[in-house]
């Protein structure tokens, strides 16, 4: 079989204000207490794919302008908008409060596997991804809507968050 890869200017990409105008997604990120920058660049550039509608950075995240967020980046911390807040917890009552539903990504006793998880239609989703160490903090968990697990099979039962980030929104994907 032969097929041709495209070139960059064949994918249809959009500007950093093209992106903005484009219909929101229902779906935003909560990083709590992500410690690497590179691991922050690429959440963005995950949110970029799939259209989040915003990234919240929160307690140690490392915040754009920054060369590690750039570097993994590539520009998607320019056209995705985030914020920052001190604390996971109040961001977590913020978009409660806004009518989002907020999800853990961890490994919870109630957790909901990621293939057995469906999305109601018109509901909007904060999808919290904790610190490469100590994942989400329990009481974030406890103030969330529910939490999601990536089902795993090897020895470690465990995934970079970046990697783990790609695996969600690919799922909450409905654009």
């Amino acid at each position: 079989m032969r097929d041709r890869k495209l070139l960059n200017i064949e994918l249809g990409r959009v500007s950093p204000e093209e992106y903005r105008q484009l219909p929101e997604s229902g779906i935003c990120l909560v990083l709590d207490n992500i410690r690497s920058a590179h691991n922050v660049g690429s959440a963005f550039r995950s949110a970029d794919a799939f259209k989040a509608d915003k990234v919240w950075l929160c307690g140690i995240c490392a915040v754009p302008p920054s060369a590690e967020i750039h570097k993994s980046a590539l520009g998607a911390e320019d056209s995705v908008p985030w914020e920052h807040r001190d604390d996971t917890l109040e961001a977590v009552r913020e978009l409660q409060a806004d009518g989002w539903t907020v999800l853990s990504v961890e490994q919870t006793e109630k957790a909901v596997p990621l293939q057995e998880f469906n999305l109601e239609p018109g509901a909007r989703y904060a999808l919290v991804f904790g610190n490469e160490v100590d994942g989400v903090q329990q009481s974030v968990v406890d103030a969330s809507d529910g939490a999601l697990v990536i089902p795993q099979h090897g020895t470690k039962h465990s995934l970079n968050v970046s990697v783990s980030v790609g695996i969600v929104l690919w799922k909450f994907n409905r654009l």
